[in-house]
């Protein structure tokens, strides 16, 4: 069986926690199917990806070009392309984030191959087979691919990262630019002024809605978030809408679609646009003071009441624990 191949993505010189995941589900495919994997990452001349080694990968070869410290999609898919001309790799595996969704559609046009987006799953059953939600996440649709090489994007969140260190061959190789340039570049990336945690890449989400009745009473989310901690603060489309929060922290159809190991919705009833966004969360917790709000409909825990009193005595409660634990 030929070989799988995994983009690592770094930010900054560091490798991504969604690379580690990919690695880690790129090992379990391949162990299955007999074969080996090979990672590439791409990026400034400074970067580490050592770490890909601890979750499985037998083979990095790290592509360094200061002009790739932000993604270039003619840098990557170039590289790309050349690498996998120096194997038959019938997989190529990278993350769902938002350089996926941009890389991966590039790649399977290059390769002529199919493209299987967004899965939540990946596994071998006589040929690969994948798993994604479709419907808002009403249903989960499982595709078997029958060409001989296909590319697959993997939801953040999905994979858990298990170290298994192997012997792995690391190798570093300078990537030299177009000499003609891109028809486009990425010039700059603009950070928030406040660094916070990507709701998309938290493994706990703690999110409101219009029951929050103003935007100020958010804090009383980001306490109970801090008090989690590391957790990211999310909301719904209506106080999006209404300028109470950033568009990057929508979680939805039109926002961002989230897999936590913990996600609460907080004053928010569960129109089906927020629940296409979040419902393959693992557990999820509902508070709200009516209890025939959708969101129940799809919550492990919910608790109806009140969430001015419930709420901060939940974050008390977190508090005590873990200054116990």
């Amino acid at each position: 069986m030929a070989g799988v191949l995994v983009i690592l993505e770094q930010r900054d010189g560091v490798l991504k926690k969604v690379s580690y995941e990919v690695v880690t589900a790129a090992r379990s495919l391949a162990d299955r199917l007999g074969t080996g994997v090979d990672a590439i990452a791409i990026g400034p001349m400074a970067l580490d990806a050592t770490g890909a080694t601890r979750f499985g990968a037998d083979e990095v070869v790290i592509l360094a070009d200061d002009h790739a410290r932000l993604y270039q999609p003619h840098l990557y898919v170039r590289a790309v392309l050349e690498r996998a001309k120096t194997k038959d790799y019938g997989i190529v595996l990278l993350s769902a984030t938002a350089l996926g969704k941009d890389l991966g559609p590039r790649l399977a046009a290059r390769l002529g191959c199919p493209l299987a987006a967004d899965v939540t799953d990946v596994g071998a059953d006589d040929g690969i087979v994948v798993s994604r939600p479709v419907y808002a996440g009403k249903a989960v649709c499982r595709l078997k691919v029958v060409a001989p090489r296909c590319v697959i994007s993997i939801r953040p969140n999905s994979v858990t990262p298990v170290e298994q260190s192997r012997t792995a061959t690391l190798q570093h190789a300078v990537l030299g630019l177009d000499s003609e340039g891109p028809v486009a570049r990425t010039a700059s990336m603009k950070a928030p002024a406040e660094a916070k945690l990507d709701v998309a890449e938290a493994s706990i989400v703690v999110s409101g809605g219009r029951g929050l009745k103003e935007p100020a009473n958010f804090k009383l989310l980001e306490d109970l978030a801090q008090a989690l901690g590391p957790a990211a603060v999310g909301a719904s489309r209506a106080v999006v809408d209404a300028g109470w929060r950033v568009h990057g922290d929508q979680v939805g159809q039109t926002g961002k679609t989230v897999s936590p190991s913990l996600y609460f919705a907080i004053g928010i009833s569960g129109a089906i646009q927020h629940l296409a966004g979040m419902r393959t969360a693992k557990v999820i917790v509902a508070i709200n003071k009516d209890k025939d709000a959708p969101i129940f409909k799809v919550a492990d825990y919910g608790i109806v009441g009140d969430l001015f009193e419930i709420v901060p005595r939940l974050t008390e409660e977190i508090k005590k624990v873990r200054a116990g634990a």
